[in-house]
């Protein structure tokens, strides 16, 4: 670095202009987290994807970014967060442009994959470069809460994105969004931000990163088909080869001198459940969003434009939320706010039980609204927790876990969740294809098989959310007995300690 920076140095205006450069990126990892949403009907009709491929190609972008972010972080740390921040929009670029002319399933899902990469590459070293450019701890807490409201901006407003391009445009509209800011960061990016590499030695561990990719994929792909087609011995023997690779993973990091994961850092009870409030509620969110797209427009037969701007709302509480959250954990503290998001989110996906065949549109905006803050404070605590509670040279890793939750989150949501959602439909729909859009798009399909498989949809929505509100309710509980009272206010001690110091 060119000079010392105390801790009390305020960022000039070359430091802000790095933030809206660096969000430019951020904003578009977590857009195509769920920019699909509302265009998956016209890539079926398009591409005639299996049910699985649909799946996939919704869920090999979060599971790409989600199993690589850390190892990227590492890379990051060590090698250069800058050049790896120009690497990975280079690649996230060309990715989306393979994506928009994909010819079939295959090549989108590598396609998606791909940009999943080069996402991994850009979310960790992105939150370290501002932790170097706001090196205040009180002007870092806003910037990374602007990053964190840019990053629940994407996934929330994705869906809107893709609803009114796809009004206009074919489906590969979706992805040529991305090429024009890619554009912008490459050219402005190397003026204003400076490469920055932590002194930490060590390698990347080659295998951890294996292990715990292939767990992942190997875990949720056992679950996905044992829900979609039954159990099944393929899907049982995943199931288990996948978990067992994770409990491989977690153990070797123990013993590993720079590993790849820190586990020590859950030993903070605050941090830990701060990373379950990242994985959660972004499961929880994803599923509701993609299931209540498809409700929306198959169900309700709603226009995807119409579909797209009823999320606005949500959308709008979601982003507040995020940009105010920093300022309300100053005065009320972290376990007050971590124990409102997931109360909030309960109180939201409640909503969504409401809805019918017929009826659904007011109790889906309140849905969205009133969840739309328990998920805004998710993101804002999520990284500001992460980055604060590590040294430096460790923000790329640290926050790497944070990105890590939320797009495992956000992956997990959609295979999972969407799995029981699959499942009920494949135990209660007509029986003749394995998914609602698939059912209506048969010829003479009959009054009575119409009603019986969107009543299905339904019931499997309903059991998404009647599971990921319990399950909502219940961390909020072990957040209340767990995260102790002496949390309530951690900005306001310290600025006590600096000024007595």
């Amino acid at each position: 670095m060119s000079r010392l920076h105390t801790r009390n140095d305020p960022p000039g205006l070359r430091a802000w202009l790095g933030l809206v450069v660096v969000l430019g990126p951020v904003l578009l990892v977590s857009m195509d987290g769920s920019i699909l949403f509302l265009a998956m009907p016209r890539i079926g009709q398009a591409l005639t994807p299996t049910a699985d491929q649909a799946l996939w190609i919704l869920d090999i972008y979060g599971f790409a970014v989600g199993s690589l972010l850390i190892a990227f972080g590492n890379l990051g740390d060590r090698y250069g967060r800058l050049r790896l921040l120009m690497i990975g929009a280079t690649v996230f670029g060309a990715g989306s442009a393979a994506a928009a002319f994909a010819p079939s399933p295959e090549l989108l899902i590598a396609a998606r994959a791909l940009m999943g990469v080069a996402g991994a590459t850009l979310l960790p070293s992105a939150l370290a470069v501002l932790s170097e450019l706001f090196v205040d701890p009180r002007r870092r807490a806003q910037a990374i809460g602007i990053f964190a409201a840019a990053f629940a901006a994407g996934f929330a407003v994705g869906p809107v994105v893709g609803g009114m391009l796809l009004e206009r445009f074919w489906w590969g509209s979706v992805f040529l969004v991305n090429l024009p800011v890619i554009a912008a960061f490459l050219v402005f990016a190397p003026v204003l931000l400076r490469e920055v590499r932590a002194t930490r030695p060590g390698r990347v561990d080659v295998l951890s990163v294996v292990t715990s990719a292939a767990g992942l994929l190997f875990a949720i792909y056992g679950f996905k088909h044992a829900a979609a087609d039954g159990p099944s011995v393929a899907s049982g023997l995943a199931g288990i080869a996948g978990l067992a690779l994770l409990i491989w993973f977690a153990r070797r990091q123990r013993r590993l001198e720079h590993p790849l994961m820190d586990f020590s850092l859950f030993r903070d009870r605050v941090f830990a459940m701060a990373i379950v409030t990242g994985l959660l509620p972004l499961a929880a969110w994803s599923a509701t969003a993609y299931l209540t797209g498809l409700y929306l427009q198959s169900v309700l037969d709603l226009p995807v434009l119409r579909a797209a701007l009823l999320a606005l709302p949500g959308a709008a509480v979601l982003t507040v939320t995020c940009i105010v959250t920093p300022a309300v954990a100053d005065r009320l503290g972290k376990r007050a706010v971590l124990v409102a998001s997931h109360f909030s989110i309960a109180a939201g996906l409640l909503f969504v039980l409401l809805t019918t065949v017929t009826n659904g549109v007011g109790w889906y905006i309140a849905s969205t609204a009133v969840a739309g803050v328990g998920y805004g404070i998710s993101f804002a605590v999520v990284a500001d927790t992460a980055v604060g509670a590590v040294p430096p040279e460790r923000a790329g890793s640290a926050g790497a876990i944070a990105e890590t939750s939320n797009e495992i989150g956000n992956a997990l949501g959609i295979a999972l969740l969407g799995s029981l959602a699959a499942l009920v439909f494949r135990l209660d729909g007509p029986g003749v294809a394995p998914t609602l859009d698939e059912t209506l798009q048969l010829p003479d399909l009959g009054p009575a098989a119409i009603e019986q498989a969107k009543t299905a949809f339904v019931t499997g929505l309903h059991a998404v959310a009647a599971a990921a509100g319990l399950l909502h309710v219940a961390l909020g509980l072990v957040a209340l007995r767990w995260i102790p009272r002496s949390t309530t206010a951690p900005r306001a001690a310290a600025e006590t300690a600096d000024v007595t110091g």
